[in-house]
């Protein structure tokens, strides 16, 4: 009786493995990028068309392969690194397992031309869905080129699933820059549609960074340097001025190999606690050097994830390394160590008194704690005091009527003039309805009212701008500049005038009516980044364009209203066709019952 378990064909199994290996055109860079610098290359040229689609070629002065070795490493689990389990241990290369190019060479049309330095003659092999078509022997330079055509031309169901061109593109550059940044001694060059994008010479971490990230990163970073028997840690970490809202310049290596840690990304955030936002992330650059047999890389196929041998030691060495970086430049907290208005941290104190109530936000908080920490009749009778003084000045302004929406109740003047709207944490509006009340998250509810705004003058194509009197010259990082250009034509309809003045050089000539509240670089900078992120969510380029602008734009958490501002913003907002959520899907508001909190009380 035959059994039901067969072995599967050599082709087969080769495009599973390469369903585990290579997952997007990015995915053939990172192990084609890898094996270069394996090789001892010290100059690497990556070549892509069509985002990785059509091309992808990576060229390097490595040593190069005879003509066994040219043909054995397009074999399943063949390597160079690997002779013994011991060397499982000891690893310090990057590609390691031998699946790569056998999973490449399933799944594209690939071209190998390589050649050893001692040599006369090199070695040329085309591949296709794992078939050898053509070796001869042919005179080559020395070192390797791989190209990688039609990726994924026999597999059509995993090409549809493919995302947008400038989404894989992301993906591409940010594999690249991976490599790049822990490898400053290498030079690099990436070409995409014949457009070159980076050109970095040899140089050491820091100006590899400068020219990566821009002038502003370089300006604004501090070195990191720690040694011990157990770790070496160096790179750069980020002052207050670098911070963003989201998990973007921050990278980890270990043994130059990303790595993804969030025991050690938090261990970072750590060193920054009380210098930056709860909300912020700190900008870093960190290189960890290790012992390869205290740390195991072959835990995922992607080797980003690695496990340590002693996680809590290391944590405590990254975490005291960061804070005797931002010790020694005298980067330390301010009085108060909230960041307001998206103003950028300065060593001060932020807030400042109130002119119109005659007393500070601190002062608030002081009497306030005062009156939790001690029961004192006393205590009690000067916080009554305190505020009464505090309604009598309320009931001073007069915000006169908000209309909200039906709900609200317009039977008696009276009435609606006593119906006013307050802030809570300067950041939530509570506003009465005639079921019960209303809050407001004023940075949602801001951000749909923008949204809308910039949408429509995306649409409509019309624009208003406040020209500058003199014009502002701004550099923006080399990674943002290319993407920038392809959205000037857009922005002028929400009121920036910029021009490209060098290869990461704009010149702004117009800025929109209401301003910026940071520096026009920062602002467009950080606006790029929210746009490429988005590029994920596979949207139309003017939604993108208006959801970006307004996420940028937003009035944030922790910025003190006036009435106007706050009866403004709620009209604003009940205007809006789509009021009930932010375009990041938050809710603008909730309402609260009458009935709700009678239930409460009676519970």
């Amino acid at each position: 009786m035959s059994g039901i378990i067969n072995l599967l064909p050599d082709a087969l199994a080769n495009q599973i493995a390469a369903g585990e290996v290579i997952q997007r055109p990015a995915s053939v860079v990172k192990e084609l990028l890898e094996n270069s610098l394996d090789a001892g290359s010290t100059q690497i040229q990556l070549i892509i068309k069509d985002s990785g689609k059509t091309l992808i070629q990576v060229v390097d002065n490595g040593l190069g392969m005879t003509e066994t070795d040219a043909r054995l490493c397009f074999e399943r689990h063949a390597t160079s690194k690997i002779t013994c389990t011991d060397d499982l241990f000891q690893i310090r290369s990057f590609g390691f397992r031998g699946e790569a190019m056998a999973s490449i060479a399933a799944i594209a049309h690939v071209e190998l031309k390589t050649k050893k330095k001692e040599e006369d003659l090199g070695t040329l092999i085309n591949i296709e869905g794992s078939k050898v078509k053509k070796q001869e022997p042919q005179q080559l330079p020395n070192g390797t080129s791989i190209t990688v055509r039609n990726l994924f031309y026999n597999v059509p169901a995993r090409r549809k699933f493919l995302k947008s061109d400038p989404v894989e593109l992301k993906h591409i550059l940010e594999e690249f820059t991976r490599i790049a940044l822990p490898n400053p001694d290498v030079f690099f060059s990436v070409y995409h549609n014949d457009n070159e994008l980076y050109h970095f010479t040899s140089s050491n971490l820091r100006q590899r960074l400068a020219g990566y990230f821009g002038k502003n990163a370089n300006e604004n970073i501090v070195p990191v340097s720690e040694e011990t028997d157990f770790i070496k840690i160096s790179g750069f970490v980020g002052k207050p001025e670098l911070i963003k809202k989201t998990r973007g310049d921050q990278y980890l290596f270990v043994n130059k190999r990303f790595i993804k840690s969030n025991y050690l990304n938090h261990a970072i955030k750590i060193a920054f606690e009380n210098l930056i936002p709860k909300d912020h992330f700190p900008f870093y650059v960190l290189l960890l050097e290790i012992d390869p047999a205290m740390i195991d890389v072959n835990i995922h196929p992607t080797k980003q994830e690695v496990k340590f041998e002693n996680e809590r030691l290391i944590y405590n060495y990254v975490k005291v390394a960061v804070k005797h970086a931002l010790g020694k430049y005298s980067i330390t907290p301010s009085l108060d160590f909230e960041v307001e208005n998206n103003q950028p941290f300065t060593g001060q104190p932020t807030r400042q008194i109130d002119q119109s109530q005659g007393i500070s936000g601190l002062q608030r908080e002081a009497k306030a704690r005062s009156f939790d920490q001690g029961n004192s009749r006393e205590q009690k009778e000067k916080w009554l005091d305190f505020y009464q003084d505090m309604s009598i000045q309320a009931q001073k302004q007069d915000s006169g009527p908000i209309t909200l929406s039906s709900d609200w109740s317009e039977d008696d003047d009276e009435k609606k003039d006593s119906q006013k709207s307050f802030q809570v944490h300067d950041s939530y509006i509570i506003s009465p309805i005639k079921s019960g009340w209303m809050v407001i998250d004023q940075s949602a509810a801001h951000e749909r009212i923008l949204y809308e705004k910039h949408l429509k003058a995306l649409e409509v194509r019309k624009s208003v701008s406040q020209t500058s009197l003199f014009p502002e010259t701004i550099q923006v990082s080399p990674k943002n500049a290319e993407l920038l250009v392809t959205l000037l034509d857009e922005l002028k309809f929400l009121g920036f005038q910029i021009e490209k003045f060098g290869k990461n050089t704009f010149v702004v000539n117009a800025l929109p009516v209401d301003g910026l509240k940071e520096p026009s670089s920062q602002f467009i900078d950080s606006f790029i980044e929210t746009y490429s992120a988005n590029q994920e969510l596979e949207i139309d380029l003017l939604e993108n364009i208006a959801r970006s602008m307004s996420a940028k734009m937003k009035i944030p958490k922790g910025q003190s209203l006036s009435d106007v501002e706050m009866r403004e913003l709620i009209d604003q907002l009940f205007a809006c066709q789509m009021p009930y959520t932010s375009p990041s899907g938050k809710k603008c508001f909730i309402t609260f019952g009458l009935d709700e909190v009678e239930q409460r009380f009676r519970s």
